[in-house]
């Protein structure tokens, strides 16, 4: 029989701070605790992967916005470039956790913004290229002065074969040498293993990844060779024991201790075709990739990439520190995205315009007795970004209290705003959608105004 557990009643709620830490003096949102290592089998032989060590590790954040981010959407103008690398800068902090973004160099616009932004002087996040592994695009590497570059050396026989119209010792061999003009250079290559889980990893992936291990080996520490795993068409899996070449977990273990490619070198790039970006990216981290690739809202090549809002957030709850990061930058990201006509889903994370808006009478009531039953974490503190109820036939007379405090800025318990006051105005609400047959939301011009009529006092106190 399973053990039972008797019922334990208690004086005082336990609210599981240690995890959701929201009314400390320094908010946090909600923290990823582990308690014991992932196994994994490989090869015939179990393997560990230590999480909660892993936590600990220079684990980092690397920004594609301005290339994969650029793939889906008309170009950036050198100017936009400049304000959200700079937005950029800030939010990473002085420790760099978002440590290097990449650009596009074959433009003029390309090489412009890397000039003005580089002009900025900041320390975070580096700025790198992207090129092709071929010699004819490497010279803009050196044009442009850059430490290092991405280069895209694709992995699978689907690019290889049907692409690439090549052999696989004719890719081999192209990659390595323009590898070796790099390092010749004093650029320090960063391979792009593109389409590598659905690629032939111990016919072809294993043996290149190892002979630039080998070249790493002869020269100094700044220009070893990094490698990018690339998701590409989002079929990388996170669960324990998945089968080659979809597991996370196995590229990972084979890249540290097969290949040659420590963790401070290997760097995950995903895609978002089966919904798994996210958490995919969060797993690299935690198998062996010290670097997520990511990009603002998730822009680029069809469902884009992993979120840079979301990994700064999965960075912080692991680490349980803000580590310099100021979060309030991503509503400053988001609102100047928007500003020039990015499209944000009202209910996108973090910014969207509803994430933390609700329109159920329950949880309106919830928010009004205290905003964390139905709040995420510190919103207000966290984003600049308090919890709003949404006015409408279903909201009660809770919402429209809790939707006053927020647009009066009264704080403490409801009762200054005079629910008696309050109750007239639901009645109003009311009667749009039973008299007059309503059927949208009530815009906050028209509560303000219900406000103004029922509320003068506190209207006139408050707003003036």
């Amino acid at each position: 029989m399973a053990k039972e557990f008797p019922l334990q009643n208690v004086s005082e709620p336990n609210l599981v701070e240690d995890i959701f830490p929201y009314c400390l003096p320094n908010p946090l949102p909600p923290l990823i605790r582990f308690e014991g290592p992932w196994h994994e089998t490989i090869d015939g032989k179990t393997v560990t992967f230590d999480q909660v060590n892993r936590v600990k590790d220079d684990l980092h954040i690397t920004d594609t916005t301005f290339r994969d981010g650029q793939q889906a959407r008309p170009p950036y103008t050198v100017e936009q470039q400049v304000k959200l690398y700079e937005m950029l800068s800030r939010l990473s902090g002085p420790n760099g956790v978002i440590r290097q973004t990449e650009f596009f160099l074959y433009t003029k616009n390309d090489r412009e913004a890397v000039d003005r932004c580089r002009e900025l002087g900041c320390r975070y996040p580096e700025i790198t290229g992207w090129i092709r592994a071929v010699k004819g695009d490497f010279r803009l590497v050196a044009e442009a002065g850059l430490k290092e570059s991405g280069m895209l050396t694709s992995s699978s026989d689907y690019h290889i074969f049907y692409k690439q119209k090549q052999t696989r010792q004719q890719a081999f061999d192209q990659y390595i040498e323009v590898v070796e003009a790099a390092l010749e250079t004093g650029v320090r290559p960063r391979c792009h293993l593109e389409d590598v889980t659905r690629a032939d990893w111990k016919g072809f992936v294993f043996p290149f990844v190892q002979k630039l291990a080998r070249l790493s080996e002869q020269v100094p520490d700044h220009l070893k060779v990094k490698v990018r795993l690339c998701d590409t068409m989002g079929f990388g899996l996170g669960y324990p024991n998945v089968a080659q070449p979809r597991s996370i977990a196995k590229l990972c273990w084979y890249m540290n201790h097969e290949c040659g490619i420590p963790s401070d070198r290997l760097e995950w790039h995903g895609h978002n075709d089966f919904h798994k970006v996210h958490i995919n990216g969060a797993t690299a981290w935690l198998c062996g990739c010290n670097a997520l690739n990511a990009t603002l809202l998730g822009t680029g090549e069809r469902t884009g990439n992993p979120p840079l809002e979301g990994a700064i957030f999965e960075y912080v709850a692991m680490k349980g520190d803000m580590c310099g990061v100021d979060t309030r930058v991503i509503t400053e990201i988001a609102d100047y995205m928007a500003s020039i006509g990015v499209n944000i889903p009202d209910n996108y994370p973090f910014v969207g315009r509803h994430f933390n808006t609700t329109r159920a009478g329950i949880h309106a009531g919830g928010l009004r007795r205290d905003e964390r039953i139905y709040n995420i974490m510190d919103t207000s503190t966290l984003l600049n970004r308090p919890p709003r109820v949404a006015i409408t036939d279903r909201t009660g007379t809770d919402g429209i209290a809790v939707w006053v405090n927020e647009y009066l800025g009264v704080k403490g318990t409801p009762d200054e705003v005079k629910l008696t006051k309050v109750y007239k105005i639901q009645q109003w609400v009311m009667d749009q959608y039973n008299t007059h047959g309503r059927l949208s939301a009530i815009s906050d011009e028209e509560l303000a105004q219900q406000v103004k009529t029922h509320l003068p006092d506190l209207y006139a106190k408050y707003k003036r």
